[in-house]
């Protein structure tokens, strides 16, 4: 699957199903996290693999908002150091990434951030320099998602042309007007 391709067709999936990641594709999705580029190339996070019932049971434990992380194959929580400015933009980048390699092998995922940061330091021995940014959770879907579409706004309503409020029109740019892409 090309770039474009995953990026329209990408879902967030809360629900996996028992098939196991194998680790070349783990490994690929880490690889895509670490290789995301960052602020002045200072490359500061930090990924930690969790894997196995009981540590994906602890993390969903020490979550707030990400309770289905448990029953996700496994799930990474992305560190970062907040003494730079642009920290949590290289969060993001890092978890597009590995969301994307993720899901060019069919590998589903999805993030939250609300978790109970003293348990989940003490759970993970997180360092007090690093800040907990991100959880993502990741495992094959449990159920066939073709069909499925995106609810997003046309892209008219979301790009202005030169200044704020002059609208886009797609037509000029020889595209139809946008539908969902999937």
């Amino acid at each position: 699957m090309d770039a474009y391709d995953c990026v329209t067709t990408l879902l967030d999936i809360r629900t996996f199903g028992s098939k196991p990641v194998n680790s070349e594709i783990k490994l690929k999705i880490l690889e895509a996290g670490r290789l995301t580029g960052s602020g002045i190339n200072t490359q500061h996070w930090h990924f930690i693999l969790v894997e196995g019932k009981d540590s994906l049971k602890k993390l969903a434990n020490d979550s707030t908002t990400g309770r289905w992380v448990e029953n996700s194959d496994f799930a990474i929580i992305l560190l970062t150091n907040p003494k730079y400015g642009f920290h949590l933009i290289d969060a993001g980048r890092a978890t597009q990434d590995m969301q994307l390699a993720a899901w060019s092998f069919g590998v589903n995922s999805c993030v939250f951030t609300g978790f109970r940061e003293v348990t989940l330091r003490k759970d993970f021995d997180i360092p007090i320099g690093l800040n907990p940014t991100i959880v993502i959770g990741f495992g094959y879907p449990k159920r066939v998602i073709s069909g499925k579409t995106k609810n997003r706004r046309a892209l008219g309503e979301v790009v202005s042309l030169g200044k704020y409020g002059i609208r886009f029109n797609e037509d000029a740019y020889g595209m139809a007007p946008t539908k969902n892409l999937i």
